[in-house]
């Protein structure tokens, strides 16, 4: 075993938040585990060979549980109400409280929304039709990407509309590097509008997920006040931001693949093979949540100290020649549709069908919406969330008609 080395530097420029991909490729040759600074200086250990991947994602050893941290993790500073969710928990906790949400988060009842869905996206892309009509690029990511899940998300809490598009400016305030002091006030104004909508909900129980989770019992055990905020945020947080990024960085993939574009519009049955292609060429996490080994462990022959920080590339397995072949190519046909986009093991995504549905209907709807769907800035203009993250982007601009 090699024993822990000085953090390498990592090139965080515009050119590997465009494309993240070829740095992942250098380091992946080069090696299966390195050690490497973040942007905030933080010391982590990067994994990016897919069995090590999908192997660390059910390693017992590998704890979510921040207070297993010893080297000083910074990540964000959230109150117990919204930490002591599914994300930060390990499996006696974490299958407690899965079986408690999954009686109310039941494929029937993602089911029940697909006709929602569909309505919001078509009135969604009405408004951009209007918007194109009245000449010049319309932005997708503002006016269709970012509030179709919302809307979906919300209907399903039965958030009022009105505080829709609050919540999600306070989240993307919190992933906004350019203003690091307003992520303790976002955060604030999450938890305030969080507990307000619990404590609503209990007064006057109705049909929606908030209410089934208060509602939820086993054998006489129920969700803690703080489990059920800690589970609001996750659900609203995890159920529209991802989905709001597979959606723009889907159709920006299946726009710089012609070819496969014409294939789908042929024939929509080919979206779903298209969304897991998509998943796997450009998921929006670079990384799984990250972990803290629970005692010394070896990865790929790389001796990881207790307490530090490893971060299981996601990304960077979906392109990993040993699993894909020809992995950076956009093939939609791909016989091999497993990827660890959504997880694997005990934290597979709890809301992963409803994600699927939501970009399946998203991208079926423009296509079928729209003839005329065009880049109205070069691939390399697009601006994207300087973000080790994530890979979103900021803005979509296109042409329509």
């Amino acid at each position: 075993m090699t024993s822990p080395a000085s953090p390498l530097p990592m090139p965080f420029d515009e050119a590997f938040f465009a494309d993240p991909h070829p740095v992942y490729a250098r380091l992946r040759a080069a090696g299966p585990v390195h050690r490497v600074a973040t942007p905030d200086g933080a010391p982590v250990w990067l994994v990016l060979r897919e069995a090590d991947v999908r192997a660390g994602l059910t390693d017992e050893r590998l704890s979510v549980n921040k207070a297993r941290s010893r080297n000083g993790y910074r990540g964000f500073a959230l109150p117990p109400a919204l930490d002591a969710n599914l994300l930060n928990i390990d499996r006696a906790d974490h299958l407690r409280l899965r079986r408690l949400v999954s009686q109310a988060f039941t494929p029937r009842r993602v089911e029940e929304l697909r006709a929602r869905i569909r309505l919001a996206a078509g009135q969604l892309a009405d408004g951009l039709a209007e918007r194109a009509a009245a000449g010049g690029s319309v932005d997708l990511v503002a006016a269709y990407a970012n509030p179709l899940p919302l809307a979906v998300i919300g209907d399903l809490l039965d958030v009022p509309e009105g505080s829709r598009s609050a919540f999600s400016s306070w989240v993307g305030a919190m992933f906004d590097p350019a203003y690091p002091g307003q992520v303790a006030e976002c955060v604030g104004h999450i938890h305030r509008f969080l507990l307000d909508l619990v404590a609503a909900r209990r007064a006057a129980p109705g049909t929606d997920l908030l209410s089934a989770m208060i509602a939820a019992r086993d054998e006489g055990d129920r969700l803690s006040e703080e489990e059920l905020v800690s589970l609001a945020f996750l659900i609203l947080f995890a159920g529209s931001e991802n989905t709001q990024h597979v959606i723009s960085g889907g159709l920006l993939t299946l726009l710089r693949h012609p070819r496969q574009l014409a294939e789908v519009r042929a024939d929509p049955g080919l979206l779903e093979a298209a969304v897991e292609e998509i998943l796997r060429h450009a998921p929006p996490n670079q990384w799984a949540i990250r972990r803290f080994p629970t005692e010394d462990v070896e990865i790929a022959g790389v001796r990881i100290p207790a307490g530090d920080t490893v971060m299981l590339g996601i990304a960077a397995a979906g392109r990993d020649p040993e699993r894909h072949p020809e992995p950076d190519v956009f093939d939609i046909h791909r016989a091999d549709k497993q990827h660890l986009a959504l997880g694997h093991g005990l934290h597979y995504c709890l809301g992963a069908p409803l994600a699927r549905l939501e970009t399946r209907i998203a991208l079926e709807t423009l296509l079928g919406r729209f003839a005329r769907i065009e880049l109205a800035a070069a691939p390399r203009e697009l601006r994207r969330r300087a973000s080790f993250r994530s890979h979103a982007l900021k803005e979509l601009p296109l042409l329509l008609g």
